[in-house]
């Protein structure tokens, strides 16, 4: 029989890959929580250390593509740290305003627009942007697939073994 713990551990891990896509909710630290809830309530001994350490670790991956992918890639394609800061701020706000459209279209347009009063280069602006947006999508899809492998591997790792 499955006892209450293991039920509110694995309703964190599915809100873990729920909220990656959810604006404003932590996807990574839900998927962390539950997997310490889960590892505390059986006094630390299932799952087993090493899968508890390497599905901790892909919960910290998954935190710290939250909340810095879409800052990496802006600078990767050349926006300044102002143009990042600026944008993150504008977006957030969109987010909470608009939803997750407002989100991406704030991002691109507020990188465009920073970077193109800074440095009046129209492609060079719009590049920016393009690899800030993309890369916010792109930090979303590893948000997914890594909230999703340490749903299924505590499944694996608690009931097949």
């Amino acid at each position: 029989m499955v006892d209450a713990v293991t039920i509110l551990a694995v309703a964190l891990l599915v809100g873990g890959v729920v909220g990656t896509v959810a604006p404003l909710v932590p996807g990574g630290l839900l998927s962390l929580s539950g997997l310490a809830l889960y590892w505390w309530s059986s006094g630390f001994s299932e799952p087993g250390t090493l899968t508890v350490a390497v599905l901790a670790l892909l919960a910290v991956m998954t935190m710290v593509a939250e909340l810095f992918g879409g800052s990496i890639a802006a600078r990767a394609g050349g926006a300044s740290w102002t143009t990042t800061t600026i944008a993150t701020v504008v977006a957030i706000v969109l987010m909470i305003v608009t939803g997750p459209l407002g989100l991406l279209v704030g991002l691109f347009g507020t990188v465009f627009l920073v970077e193109f009063v800074q440095g009046g280069d129209a492609g060079g602006s719009v590049r920016s942007a393009a690899y800030a947006t993309g890369g916010m999508l792109a930090s979303t899809a590893i948000q997914v697939l890594l909230t999703v492998t340490i749903l299924l591997g505590f499944l694996v790792a608690i009931f097949l073994f």
